[in-house]
């Protein structure tokens, strides 16, 4: 009995020793690097966004089912339904209550972080607070969901960004990678609202992040691509507007789509003026914040008595503009209405997004052009829900200044090939028409005030803020085996030697053992000393982020190890490579030198 039990013993040792020692050849044959891991993390992000923003549409639609007892596919339907003194009173008082919870509310969370997505990634750390982050939602519920002339997609995406910043803190990420993470929740968060993951990517990429670069393009793309497939595939959501097939009449039309990229670009600086005037004359009031938001919503609730499309995002107006056969005065009233009314709600301290709204405005806007248009030249030039939706991209890229993230928002709403020449033209017009008149965009400008308040822009001169602590470690006398089992239970490429004092003493690379794998004979008296690099660069703490793009030129590996600069060589932690492009990237976007970031593409990538 005693010897079945050795041999079972036995048996169970060999097997272990056979996992240890495929999961060894297994991590060397795939190589597995930190922009793999960040895919993952993004995929991760990407889902839980999605699901932020599922609960946030649900909980949207409980209150107005609660609250207005309304049953209709859009609150315009239901507006439109009700008696003149509930049009009136809802958003006034939806107003009053949205400001109770903000102005009591983010009592509960005094002196935290900043809850503004784009602040915490273009000017911050990446910290989101998850208690402001929550009233301010339960806030914009309120504004919404009882009339207010704002969009819902500000609190879905910012939602989707938080969670995206609590998770890379539970994984204690540094901070140029928590950014990139927090970047990753925006985009899924776009990406679930509007049924465009490309557009949601290029959205943050162009106006959050300021560029293009694929070690942040591709985890964004990635987020978005998983948040789009869970909401829409999983969750069943269809796309917010039902879009028609695009016409092309004659070749005539392109010269009118240049013409409206020019109406859409002079008028897009007006339209962000009014939200500025609108936003200064609430602040120069001196009464409670309630008080501002339920003035906000007294004002859309009497323009909706004449104008009941005035009421919420504006997506069923959007929907029958460009399939209904609206009169050109029609258009017109409602355009104005629904500037007027989104001002004064936006400008009264409502939390929301004005995404949506502008939206409405370039479709609203587009469709009066192409109106006019067909009214003069029926022959010759297309319906006007072609021009509205050209109108569309051209007016969002001329207040975002975001010409790609317009142009491809459109094309994947539509998925129509057709469109994308006049687009094309309508958004890259538009966008150099708005600039020329004014230099700011709707969302860059808020940005731009939070950057001139901050006495000195953070632009990260050294590599503390980027040090991983307590990084995979064997001692120098650790043998052959204990080095397999730490490479399979901690799946990283190379392992740091220290001795009893954790002093550095080299790195071993995963792929130095793989050979020792078939034979393990061969490997029985190695230990971690023997299978050790030794010349190893190593960063000091306080290192530039220049010394460290310089050792990163003689080293080939994925880390750095970072050890004490008194002598004693202790290992305090590592660098990735990964997060110091991330942080040049950073740099330049605070006036660094785009050279340095050209050579450190060129010097480090592998």
């Amino acid at each position: 009995m005693i010897r079945r039990l050795e041999d079972v013993h036995a048996s169970l040792r060999g097997l272990h020793s056979w996992a240890v020692a495929f999961g060894a050849r297994l991590l060397a044959r795939l190589q597995i690097r930190e922009t793999q891991t960040t895919l993952v993390w993004a995929g991760l992000v990407g889902g839980i966004g999605a699901l932020m923003t599922v609960l946030f549409r649900a909980s949207v639609h409980w209150l107005e089912v609660s609250v207005l007892h309304h049953s209709s596919a859009s609150l315009v339907q239901s507006a439109t339904a009700f008696p003149w003194w509930i049009r009136l009173l809802s958003p006034m008082i939806g107003g009053l209550l949205a400001g109770l919870v903000l102005q009591f509310g983010m009592r509960l969370a005094p002196g935290q972080s900043s809850t503004d997505y784009m602040e915490a990634i273009a000017l911050g750390d990446g910290v989101i607070s998850a208690r402001a982050s929550l009233v301010k939602s339960a806030s914009s519920m309120l504004t919404v969901s009882t009339g207010g002339s704002i969009g819902r997609e500000g609190s879905m995406v910012q939602l989707a960004a938080m969670a995206a910043s609590l998770v890379g803190r539970l994984a204690k990420f540094s901070q140029p990678r928590l950014r990139l993470l927090v970047a990753c929740g925006a985009a899924a968060g776009i990406a679930s609202a509007y049924n465009a993951p490309i557009a949601g990517a290029l959205f943050v990429s162009e106006i959050v992040l300021g560029s293009i670069a694929i070690e942040t393009f591709g985890p964004l793309v990635f987020a978005s691509v998983v948040a789009n497939v869970t909401v829409h595939r999983f969750f069943g959501y269809q796309a917010i507007f039902a879009v028609p097939p695009f016409t092309f009449a004659s070749n005539w039309d392109l010269l009118f789509y240049v013409a409206l990229g020019l109406v859409a670009g002079a008028t897009a600086p007006r339209y962000l003026w009014l939200l500025e005037r609108s936003r200064e004359w609430f602040t120069g009031m001196r009464v409670p914040l309630f008080l501002k938001l339920g003035l906000g919503g007294f004002v859309v609730g009497v323009i909706s008595l004449g104008i009941p499309e005035v009421w919420g995002n504006g997506y069923s107006v959007i929907g029958s503009v460009l399939h209904g056969h609206w009169l050109w005065l029609m258009l017109l009233v409602v355009l104005l209405s629904k500037v007027l009314a989104t001002a004064v709600t936006t400008g009264s301290g409502a939390v929301g997004g004005v995404f949506t709204p502008t939206l409405f405005v370039g479709t609203t806007l587009g469709a009066l052009f192409g109106t006019f248009l067909h009214m003069l030249l029926p022959s010759i030039t297309s319906v006007p829900s072609a021009y509205a939706l050209v109108g569309m991209g051209s007016f969002l890229a001329a207040t975002t200044h975001a010409p790609l993230t317009a142009i491809l928002m459109v094309f994947e709403m539509t998925s129509d090939y057709q469109i994308v020449l006049p687009l094309m033209l309508g958004c890259v017009v538009g966008h150099y028409t708005a600039r020329l008149i004014r230099g700011d965009a709707i969302y860059t400008e808020s940005l731009r005030r939070k950057r001139e308040e901050q006495p000195q822009p953070q632009v990260i001169e050294t590599i503390d803020h980027l040090i991983a602590p307590n990084p995979p470690a064997v001692l120098l006398t650790a043998g052959f085996e204990e080095v397999t089992r730490a490479f399979t239970s901690q799946r990283v490429n190379c392992l740091y030697v220290v001795d009893g004092a954790n002093a550095f003493e080299g790195l071993v690379p995963l792929a130095d053992i793989t050979r020792y794998l078939t034979d393990r004979s061969s490997a029985e008296n190695l230990e971690a000393g023997d299978l050790a690099m030794r010349n190893v660069p190593t960063l000091p703490p306080g290192a530039s982020i220049m010394e460290a793009l310089e050792c990163f030129m003689q080293f080939r590996g994925e880390r750095l190890p970072v050890v004490a600069a008194d002598g004693s060589r202790r290992l305090l932690g590592s660098v990735s490579k990964s997060d110091l492009l991330l942080v040049l990237h950073t740099n330049l976007d605070q006036g660094g030198d785009p050279e340095v970031v050209r050579t450190a593409h060129a010097s480090v990538r592998t």
